[in-house]
């Protein structure tokens, strides 16, 4: 059970014998890739710890503020996990998330009033008698028809893909397709278990003749892409690719931290990093598959 910042960092520093537990800076790499979380953690509201002396792990609550200056309790593990699907800043928060999410109305219907009984008979329940709801049939999942049927593992253009959004990934692309003359055009590879709604995962960029897949991450404008719950997709992504006979490499910015054993942990997208991928491939494929490639 979570407990308070100041009962936990008393018993921290109990069973480690020291005054501190956790020097400043121990977990810093660790919450890096969370800018939008760093900015909401206040000392000041903690008894006086920094957030890099906290693990992620901790099962302890601690008190954050966001921008607009709702102060909430959480521990790291349900913050770092807190955006799902938003696409803003306020996924943050739940104050704020809840505020830009309005409640919806609730479906009007017609109901029978019992004689002598304020409670309508849609909602009052018989006296001593349990009223058993109707349990919600199984969730299944439909699975697009789209998808070619196609050998796992095999690459081919997807009409289900999404338009990259991304100018960096976009002058990727341009740049190692000018480095190596291999099949451009592809975007989708055939896996063997439904990825979401498809037997088909999409990469952002594919090469078929090394049947490697290149993804380029970043943590987006507000802190929400390749973290919390999207970095488990970006795993469960990788590993149908894996199982179809492919190998992956992240090019992770903004310090996110390497996935898989092959991902590059880069600054910036530039010819050096340029370099750094070809050596990856070279090292997953070796030299001799990849360099009668090179132009």
């Amino acid at each position: 059970m979570p407990e308070r910042v100041e009962l936990w960092w008393a018993r921290r520093q109990f069973s480690k014998g020291a005054e501190v537990p956790y020097p400043v800076g121990t977990y810093r790499e660790a919450w890096a890739s969370y800018p939008a979380v760093i900015r909401q953690y206040h000392p000041e509201l903690n008894a006086g710890i920094v957030l890099s002396q906290v693990p992620p792990a901790a099962d302890v609550l601690l008190l954050w503020q966001c921008e607009a200056g709702h102060k909430f309790a959480a521990t790291p593990d349900e913050q770092r996990n807190r955006p799902g699907r938003e696409r803003r800043r306020s996924a943050w928060c739940p104050e704020c998330s809840d505020l830009a999410r309005p409640a919806r109305a609730l479906p009007m219907r017609d109901v029978v009033t019992l004689p002598g009984s304020p409670v309508p008979a849609a909602v009052a329940a018989p006296v001593g008698r349990t009223v058993l709801r109707p349990r919600r049939p199984p969730r299944t999942v439909q699975l697009c028809p789209k998808t070619p049927d196609l050998p796992t593992g095999s690459a081919f253009l997807s009409a289900c893909a999404p338009k990259p959004a991304s100018a960096v990934e976009a002058r990727l692309r341009a740049d190692l397709f000018a480095r190596l003359a291999l099949t451009p055009g592809l975007n989708a590879v055939r896996v063997a278990r439904p990825f979401f709604d498809h037997l088909e995962v999409w990469p952002d960029i594919v090469l078929p003749e090394l049947r490697v897949a290149i993804e380029y991450d970043s943590t987006g404008r507000h802190g929400l892409e390749h973290v919390g719950k999207k970095e488990d997709a970006d795993r469960r992504k990788d590993r149908a690719l894996r199982a179809a006979k492919w190998e992956v490499v992240r090019v992770r910015t903004g310090r996110l931290q390497p996935l898989g054993p092959h991902d590059l942990q880069v600054a910036a997208w530039n010819a050096k990093t340029l370099d750094r991928l070809i050596d990856a491939l070279r090292e997953i494929r070796g030299p001799l598959l990849v360099d009668p490639y090179l132009v």
